[in-house]
């Protein structure tokens, strides 16, 4: 028996699959009638029939189910190898879309972002700034960023950085006109900077902890911001405290310009985590992405 030529196998199961002449000839870049006669050619070389014909169906015979199944998974690995090459090859470019919040831009993405940048600089990336929870499938991002506890089961999670905890600041010119709170309860006697996503919602509610059960403060002041780097700025221009990530107040509270109160009440929350929809092929830039964001303690 002449031993049949990889091409007209790999034809053979586009018929098959396809079970036209028509659509398999259109896939492989073929005239209906050159795929007819290289299938013919190939029965002739293999000595037995592999396809059964009518003028309206195409099915495999016996020998030609067996054939299907014993080789096409092989052609699939084939173009999958070919594909990771071509990724390979190109160098990743592209646009990723991602909503986040003003904190998490300076805690998890400005950190890398310069030498990501340098490495890729033919990936775009942009940044949505949002505190409401965007469906990131609706809205056409390639991912976005929260807590691992709010993170839908059905997406890939990806941690950025450890756990961490809220703090509640303030100037030491707000401390010398108030006294200091010694628990949260104490916190409706003093002018609180507070947040809230969007104008038709409500004031987020500070989250404490006594002896590890969990309860909620709501708190009154001046001012009411959608972005707590200004909630930051406010408390160092001493109108009041705010409650803000400790890894942002970090810097302040080493300098003296934020003092920090009430710690021992202040719960930590599982750390940023990126997530996106799971996808059979992610594109070689956000694949680049995600590994230079992944947490690595």
């Amino acid at each position: 028996m002449a031993y049949p030529k990889i091409d007209d196998l790999q034809a053979f199961v586009a018929v098959a699959r396809h079970q036209s002449f028509t659509k398999a000839a259109a896939k492989l870049g073929l005239t209906t009638s050159a795929l007819s006669h290289t299938i013919k050619s190939l029965e002739e070389k293999m000595g037995m029939r592999l396809l059964t014909r009518t003028t309206r169906n195409v099915s495999t015979t016996e020998a030609g189910e067996r054939l299907v199944r014993s080789i096409g998974h092989l052609f699939d690995q084939i173009t999958a190898e070919v594909d990771a090459l071509s990724e390979l090859r190109d160098k990743p470019k592209g646009t990723i879309r991602l909503t986040c919040t003003d904190d998490q831009i300076e805690l998890c993405l400005r950190p890398m972002l310069t030498k990501f940048l340098e490495n890729f600089p033919e990936i775009t990336i942009e940044l949505y700034v949002d505190y409401a929870f965007a469906n990131i499938v609706e809205d056409r991002y390639d991912a976005g960023i929260r807590l691992g506890e709010a993170i839908s089961k059905d997406m890939i999670a990806v941690r950025l950085g450890p756990d961490w905890r809220l703090a509640v600041v303030g100037s030491p010119a707000y401390f010398e006109r108030n006294p200091k709170p010694k628990s949260p309860y104490e916190l409706t006697q003093h002018q609180c900077i507070n947040m809230r996503p969007k104008p038709a919602g409500s004031n987020y509610a500070w989250e404490f902890a006594d002896n590890g059960k969990p309860f909620t403060m709501k708190v009154e002041g001046p001012l009411v911001f959608n972005s707590i780097m200004h909630v930051m700025n406010s408390a160092l221009d001493g109108i009041g405290l705010g409650y803000i990530p400790e890894q942002l107040a970090e810097p302040y509270l080493k300098d003296g310009r934020l003092i920090e109160v009430i710690p021992e009440w202040c719960p930590y929350f599982e750390g940023y985590h990126l997530y996106y929809p799971n996808r059979r092929h992610p594109s070689p830039a956000f694949s680049a992405f995600v590994d230079a964001l992944r947490y690595k303690p």
